[in-house]
């Protein structure tokens, strides 16, 4: 619920002519306990533990329209540290669709970045994320998006959603000037979703960035693209999604199958497949479980990024997740298990398995 309102006279914006209406101003929030295990054969310090914690986020909004019609939005959101988790400023202009700008909030790529269970994604916990997670990671900051009006058509809702960045490094300027040698130049982000009275949802996106070829040597252009597709049918609902991820590293030689690596060092490409299945039980409870593989290609052969003139082996790290979520008025029950193997996309990167049981309280 909204703690407090309060009407504003003096909300002034200088991408039109016009003033402002009464703006309102809420806050509002959530208070969360979790408990977490852990356990794994990975090598790391944090692989085996347990403990209590705390998850909670207080959000400041405000909105109000403009003597022109168009609406202005912002919100700042933080988290249980005091920090901030993210912030952004939206601009509606009727029918011409909707402008977004702010710091880490993901643009349009939460659309499609993912598949989510009763409780979170697949990965959620994991001990390798996956890799088309990617999907976004050039305009979380310092980028501009835009969502077109909703289309309707033959019984579909069609949406496409634009984004754009002069330097896609992900830096929040707060109004300063990008670095010129940063690793990237440009970026760029477009997609699409399709929902359709059946029941059956699709969408797509890809992103691709530029290199700036004054600080990047011996890399290309990043280019990164999902799709999915979603249908629900009574109490049940159904996901599948691909993704393809090639972060424009080219090193003089790719890394064996049985070495950590990551998606933003490694040369070669990354693909994953996932799929979730949900069910609900009744309103208030339901359940899913998901799976996804992440496949590491090193790209390698008999010349250029090569080990010792072999093929380097495909690595696969895979997620299982189940879960479960209950809810009941403003609090919730939510829980799941999460496994990992190959971490790291290493042959030998061993298992992670982690649990989560987590109570939230909204207000």
């Amino acid at each position: 619920m909204n703690i407090k309102k309060i009407g504003l006279t003096a909300l002034a914006t200088t991408l039109v002519a016009g003033s402002a209406y009464a703006a309102e101003v809420s806050v509002s929030g959530g208070a969360g306990f979790t408990f977490v295990t852990q356990t794994g054969n990975t090598g790391s310090a944090t692989d085996n533990g347990k403990g209590f914690g705390t998850d909670h986020a207080l959000g400041f909004s405000t909105s109000g329209e403009m003597d022109n019609g168009w609406s202005v939005s912002a919100a700042t959101n933080f988290t249980d540290a005091g920090s901030m988790s993210t912030s952004a400023v939206s601009v509606t202009m009727g029918s011409m669709g909707t402008f977004k700008s702010g710091y880490s909030f993901g643009g349009h790529a939460g659309s499609y970045d993912g598949l989510a269970g009763a409780y979170e994604e697949v990965d959620d916990g994991a001990g390798t994320g996956l890799s088309s997670n990617a999907m976004g990671s050039q305009f979380d900051n310092g980028s501009i998006a835009y969502a077109a009006p909703a289309i309707e058509a033959a019984g579909a809702t069609i949406q496409i959603h634009l984004g754009y960045a002069l330097t896609g490094n992900d830096v929040a300027l707060a109004g300063g000037v990008a670095d010129g040698t940063a690793t990237f130049g440009s970026a760029r982000f477009a997609g699409v979703t399709i929902s359709h009275d059946s029941g059956l949802t699709l969408g797509i996106a890809g992103q691709e960035a530029d290199r700036n070829r004054i600080s990047s040597v011996n890399s290309h252009d990043v280019f990164a693209g999902n799709w999915y597709a979603t249908y629900s049918m009574g109490p049940v609902s159904i996901g599948y999604m691909q993704g393809y991820t090639d972060m424009g590293n080219v090193n003089a030689a790719a890394a064996s199958a049985s070495s950590q690596k990551t998606l933003a060092a490694a040369d070669g490409i990354f693909t994953d497949e996932q799929y979730v299945i949900a069910f609900n039980i009744n309103d208030n409870l339901s359940v899913s479980y998901a799976k996804a593989e992440d496949t590491y290609d090193a790209q390698a052969g008999s010349t250029a990024n090569s080990v010792a003139g072999s093929t380097v082996a495909d690595v696969t790290v895979v997620h299982k997740s189940i879960q479960l979520a209950y809810s009941m008025g403003s609090m919730s029950i939510k829980a799941y298990r999460q496994e990992t193997d190959n971490v790291g996309y290493d042959s030998d990167g061993g298992s992670h398995t982690k649990n989560e049981i987590a109570l939230g309280l909204t207000f």
